[in-house]
């Protein structure tokens, strides 16, 4: 029973003494009676009524230092990680050290995937790289093939066969221009013999 008296006697001095400041400094009874905002929408409420914009813009500031969390339309707040790029509901308008932890364990399973698909892809491009090098190369191998076959082979020169009536000895064949020019050629002789007489030689002076 004595305590519960103590503490009623330290209340009313409590309220006494801030009365007595109240009533002393008028300004400190504006700040006093004045509701701290309970979220960033308060807050920023609060900071578009500020005096100038550089007071305005520190305002906004430090309401986003003082809440993560963002009003959701139909109740609760929600919490936007752009590590993550993903909003998570949360409750309040800070998240709760168990909130929290959910976000983190969130953000090492983001990390793990990330890791994973940059591996998948990386595997991706090294395996369309190595396929285009192969297919470079039979391209190369096909146009090597086709340029050989375009180069003829060397062919041994044919060798000149002598004429039937050209090789010594050998018979004539009847009728070819070999064997007949022999004796064209003599009946030729004969006639320029016949047209042109040998002159006949001069007597001699006895």
């Amino acid at each position: 029973m004595s305590s519960v008296i103590a503490l009623r006697r330290a209340a009313l001095f409590s309220v006494a003494t801030a009365g007595f400041f109240l009533l002393t400094l008028p300004h400190a009874q504006a700040q006093w009676w004045k509701r701290a905002p309970v979220d960033f929408e308060e807050c920023a409420d609060a900071a578009e009524k500020a005096a100038t914009k550089a007071e305005k813009t520190s305002a906004l500031a430090d309401c986003n230092a003082k809440f993560a969390g963002r009003r959701k339309p139909g109740g609760g707040y929600s919490y936007y990680d752009f590590l993550q790029d993903r909003t998570f509901d949360i409750a309040g308008p800070n998240p709760t050290p168990e909130e929290q932890k959910k976000i983190d364990e969130a953000y090492t399973a983001y990390l793990a995937r990330e890791r994973r698909n940059n591996e998948a892809a990386q595997a991706t491009a090294r395996q369309q790289r190595e396929q285009q090098e192969q297919q470079a190369r039979q391209i190369q191998q096909v146009a090597l093939r086709t340029e050989v076959a375009r180069v003829p082979v060397p062919v041994e020169r044919p060798k000149v066969q002598q004429t039937v009536g050209q090789r010594k000895g050998a018979p004539c064949a009847k009728g070819s221009f070999s064997c007949e020019w022999p004796r064209l050629s003599e009946s030729l002789n004969d006639l320029k013999k016949l047209f042109s007489p040998t002159p006949s030689k001069p007597a001699k002076k006895s």
